[in-house]
């Protein structure tokens, strides 16, 4: 933040008051499917999984300059994985929630039994340093998750408006804008909405889930959501004050510190939200 304010003209204070933010990290030299790697070599490496047993892996990010082979086929190279299906996904701070969603349609089929999916954006690369609405917020990062088929229950509830007032945009060589004022509206009402009908769905009540773990955007909007949830403080988990806004890996950057923590148990219900670009 000391570094940020100080190139802006800006307090620290106004930064951590505006955002919940005290630090973000950004890349140096190292290339977004690196990260990726890194990701889910950590990964492996933590649940000992058959690698030859991954059937799918699924990469979400925003950031990615890498259009063919895709940073799903590199960690496929890398990883020596002989077969399995590969793609990357572009849905925006959301693809991190499209991506679980669509491994879930696999397995739910039979085609899949274990994917791969991570999240991983190199925000800095596509970040105005002089836009204070989004200097001072987003940041890098990589996150990986394991998937299997399991008896739990899951349901899912994934809806997207048109953006017509380009409120959050960004195209290849060029550099991410947003309307942080409309972002915040649209974050705080559809997307309590959106969760409301989720519960609906699935007969359960906001005091039976564990966590809710929302996208990491601004600790503004994730106050304003779990107020209209009436959800409990402790339910709520949020690490954007030491990460910062990572679009696609803050949700598995969430996930992997709740897990390092050995805070669930079997049977433990979590609602992860993710929304942003495109709507």
């Amino acid at each position: 933040n000391k570094e940020i304010a100080e190139k802006l003209n800006v307090s620290i204070e106004f930064i951590e008051k505006r955002t919940g933010i005290k630090q973000r990290h950004f890349v140096d030299k190292e290339l977004i499917e690196e990260m990726a790697l890194q990701a889910t070599q950590k990964l492996v490496n933590k649940t000992n999984v058959d690698i030859q047993k991954i059937d799918m892996i699924i990469v979400a990010t925003t950031s990615t300059y890498k259009l063919m082979p895709g940073i799903s086929n590199y960690i496929q190279k890398r990883l020596k994985i002989a077969e399995c299906i590969c793609f990357d996904i572009l849905a925006g701070c959301n693809g991190y929630i499209n991506a679980i969603d669509i491994a879930q349609m696999y397995m739910n089929s039979g085609k899949v039994k274990k994917a791969i999916i991570v999240g991983v954006d190199t925000l800095s690369k596509f970040t105005n340093k002089s836009d204070i609405g989004t200097a001072i917020v987003l940041g890098d990062g990589a996150g990986a998750s394991l998937y299997e088929v399991s008896k739990g229950k899951y349901y899912s509830n994934i809806q997207a408006i048109p953006d017509d007032k380009d409120i959050l945009t960004c195209n290849i060589n060029s550099k991410i804008k947003m309307d942080g004022l409309a972002i915040y509206k649209y974050a705080v009402t559809e997307t309590t909405k959106n969760v409301k009908q989720l519960l609906m769905q699935a007969n359960e009540k906001i005091d039976n889930i564990k966590y809710i773990i929302p996208h990491q955007s601004n600790l503004k909007i994730i106050r304003a959501i779990a107020s209209r949830l009436e959800a409990k403080d402790e339910q709520i988990f949020t690490n954007i004050d030491k990460i910062g806004n990572t679009f696609c890996a803050s949700i598995p950057i969430v996930l992997e510190e709740i897990l390092e923590k050995e805070d669930l148990k079997k049977g433990d219900k979590m609602i992860l939200l993710g929304y942003g670009g495109g709507l």
